[in-house]
């Protein structure tokens, strides 16, 4: 009984300090101002990154690998569908 007594005292506890924990969950957090300049430098530098690469050019599938990408579908679907 004790031991049950002790489980409900150290659960409630847990619940109490987990709910303090949330006091501001409804106000939005706002971001610095050097936070944001840093992600839109960081983004920037990924499009940058991305426009100079080379892109590779599109080959045309032969029917093998088409149909074999068709088999690989339609397996993937049954699995996703049991």
């Amino acid at each position: 009984m004790k031991t049950l007594v002790f489980f409900l005292a150290l659960t409630l506890s847990g619940v109490a300090s987990a709910q303090q924990g949330r006091r501001h969950e409804g106000k939005p957090q706002q971001m610095r101002q050097e936070d944001r300049q840093r992600m839109r430098e960081d983004m920037n530098q990924v499009y940058r990154d991305r426009n100079s690469r080379p892109e590779r050019p599109a080959r045309p599938m032969s029917p093998q690998e088409r149909e074999k990408l068709r088999k690989d579908v339609q397996d993937a679907n049954k699995q996703l569908k049991r």
